[in-house]
């Protein structure tokens, strides 16, 4: 006779705790596209802004400051002359580069095409015109 289990079958429904935790860091909005950014290398931040499109500083800042305190990035300040602070992925953040790459590659197959970057649509009617 096989053990009879004693559980609720709606906790065997129940999202991952680990899941749950992951996108309510990175599925806020702005947090997963900084991270990638910082995957590739450290970045000032006037680098960040440039290379999020649309970000504005305030946003930028608290999404920083919200990923450090996860403990994912590191604020280090250059003394300079000039003062400039600058941003990288700590060993738990550089940990999330293959996760995020196969995210990226998911998409590609998945997900509809989304709009590219502000002038690669006229470059794109520009090649087929040539």
């Amino acid at each position: 006779m096989a053990a009879e289990q004693n559980h609720d079958s709606a906790a065997c429904k129940r999202v991952d705790d680990g899941i749950t935790r992951v996108f309510q860091l990175l599925g806020k909005r702005w947090s997963g596209p900084i991270v990638a950014v910082l995957v590739e290398q450290p970045a000032h931040f006037a680098d960040l802004r440039r290379a999020v499109p649309g970000i504005s500083e305030r946003m930028l800042s608290d999404r920083l400051a919200e990923l450090g305190g996860a403990g994912l990035v590191v604020r280090e300040v250059d003394e300079g002359p000039p003062l400039r602070v600058s941003y990288r992925l700590t060993e738990a953040g550089a940990a999330l580069e293959p996760a995020l790459r196969e995210l990226g590659e998911w998409a590609k197959v998945h997900l509809p095409d989304a709009p590219g970057c502000p002038g690669a649509l006229a470059d794109r009617a520009a090649g087929a015109t040539s």
